[in-house]
């Protein structure tokens, strides 16, 4: 059974960072794209990053660019987003999810498998 989890949410002061992590269980990912979402307060899901499975191509979210870097370990079978000089704004639960296709797609509809979420809070 495929699982993904997340881990490292929590409150942060606005300027901070926070790196999130998101492992992947029951099945090989390697060559899988994966990516995050996220849901702010009162918003519709988003797209905030993804990757191909070497690394090599890595599309954000415009308002996430510059600020955010995703990275995976394929033998850990692991996907992380590194995020700094957060503000208020980046406040939601962050979503991993693996997409079938090999090209990381920015539609959560393409995206067939997905983690619980975490919690990532900016205080002003």
């Amino acid at each position: 059974q495929v699982q993904l989890v997340e881990s490292g949410g929590g409150l942060v002061q606005a300027g901070g960072s926070v790196r999130l992590s998101c492992a992947a269980s029951g099945r090989s990912f390697r060559f899988n794209a994966m990516g995050w979402f996220r849901q702010g307060p009162g918003k519709e899901r988003e797209f905030v990053a993804a990757i191909n499975w070497s690394g090599g191509f890595t599309p954000y979210a415009d308002s996430v660019k510059g600020r955010f870097t995703i990275f995976r370990d394929n033998a850990k079978n692991t996907v992380a987003l590194q995020m700094t000089s957060l503000i208020p704004e980046d406040t939601a639960v962050y979503y991993c999810a693996v997409s079938d296709l090999v090209q990381p797609p920015t539609n959560g509809r393409q995206y067939n498998y997905w983690g619980q979420g975490t919690q990532v809070t900016v205080s002003s």
